[in-house]
């Protein structure tokens, strides 16, 4: 906006405003900006009328101040109704169980462990190993030609002998075999949900999972 004279700052109650007023009278709304414009137009010089362009340039920017109010309305509702949707889709996590992409769990005796092996191909075999905290192989399980995708396993908290491992931190391994080569595939393992938080850091869903901690929604790879 061209520059406005002692005068009309005088009529709108501006001047000698402190820094901290004027902001806050800046961000009034399209009534006072309306109020503004029509003011100076109101105590401009007859001898030197406002140029049309000027005119314009104020219409557009009150029509500037229109539209971005009516957008911070609209963005308030829709930010409004997502945090009631996450609010509703955390509460009915509660007591389910999520497959989450970790590989070590705490295991009391004849648990056992639900998980899933993460394949980016098809793979003609694939075999999950299970690792105590000194790194041996307690159980290993081939769960036969899988497609790519989540190729789930059960592990029953048994040995390869059938004895009950003892409770302890274990690890979960997946290899995929196909085309001559092994690879090793991503692993994830399911635990119920204790509860949830939302608004943590900047609004996101974070679960407290029985034995793993907190996770973020986003990392869950499917809900049972």
């Amino acid at each position: 906006m061209n520059a406005i004279d002692q005068d009309v700052l005088s009529r709108l109650g501006l001047a000698g405003a402190e820094p901290s007023q004027q902001g806050k009278q800046d961000r009034l709304g399209q009534t006072d900006f309306l109020k503004l414009m029509t003011t100076q137009l109101e105590n401009q010089d007859p001898f030197k009328p406002m140029e049309s362009g000027d005119f314009l340039g104020q219409i557009a920017q009150f029509g500037t101040v229109a539209g971005i109010e009516d957008l911070q309305e609209s963005f308030g509702d829709v930010a409004q109704s997502l945090y009631s949707g996450q609010a509703l889709q955390a509460a009915s996590l509660v007591g389910r169980q999520v497959m989450v992409p970790v590989d070590m769990a705490l295991m009391e005796p004849g648990q056992g462990q639900w998980g899933a092996a993460d394949l980016p191909a098809s793979a003609s075999d694939v075999t999950i190993s299970v690792h105590d905290q000194s790194g041996a192989v307690v159980r290993r399980m081939s769960l036969g030609p899988s497609p790519p995708g989540l190729a789930e396993f059960r592990w029953d908290g048994r040995d390869d002998s059938g004895e009950l491992a003892p409770p302890g931190i274990y690890a979960f391994r997946a290899q995929a075999h196909g085309a001559g080569e092994t690879e090793a595939a991503g692993v994830y393992l399911a635990a119920g949900v204790d509860s949830v938080s939302l608004g943590n850091r900047d609004g996101a869903l974070t679960l407290h999972v029985e034995g793993l901690g907190e996770i973020d929604f986003s990392k869950v790879r499917r809900i049972g």
